[in-house]
């Protein structure tokens, strides 16, 4: 009789670890599953991520190329001087005479206009209407032509005042210089 229960015990325990065993190679090969099935949606989303790459490098460079024929749509040239001013001159407001709700106490220069993205803020007299988007060459200052806006008054003729962010900028890379710059939009339009 004891015998018979201890082989009873026995059997139990064997079962239990039997069960154990069981369960454990389960786990792994669920493991091992997931693990796979894991890598094969990175690899996938790496492939995705590269298409999507391709397509965002598309799209940049069709819209570099329809900037530069908007830059090259020149609807008149003029000559003038070109000068440097920050935002709290002695005879500035501190703000633009045609958009005033742009704040320029943070440095900023630029202005982003929707159909040539981010351009220099100028200032001209009403020869050029509010929103004009002009064209110039000043090594000083940029490599690139400068696109600017004309968001600002204050200036006569065919003067150009670029907004800059320091006095230091203004005298020292812009000065007071002849130039001539191109007109590629009146106006807002």
């Amino acid at each position: 009789m004891k015998i018979a229960k201890w082989i009873i015990k026995g059997s139990r325990v064997l079962i239990i670890l039997l069960a154990i065993c069981c369960l454990e190679v389960g786990t792994k090969t669920l493991e091992n599953k997931v693990e796979n099935e894991n890598l094969n949606k990175s690899l996938d989303l790496g492939a995705m991520a590269a298409f999507v790459d391709n397509i965002d490098n598309q799209n940049a460079q069709q819209m570099i190329e329809e900037k530069n024929k908007k830059l090259d749509n020149i609807i008149t040239t003029l000559s003038g001087n070109l000068t440097g001013y920050v935002y709290n001159c002695p005879k500035c407001s501190g703000k633009l005479a045609c958009t005033s709700s742009l704040d320029l106490s943070n440095g900023n220069v630029f202005y982003y206009d929707e159909t040539y993205g981010n351009v220099r803020i100028v200032a001209s007299s009403n020869n050029l209407p509010c929103g004009s988007i002009i064209t110039f060459e000043k090594d000083s200052i940029s490599s690139e032509p400068v696109v600017a806006i004309v968001l600002d008054r204050g200036v006569s003729g065919n003067t150009i005042d670029l907004l800059v962010d320091s006095n230091a900028t203004a005298y020292n890379r812009i000065g007071r210089s002849k130039i001539t710059y191109n007109v590629i939009r009146k106006g807002w339009e």
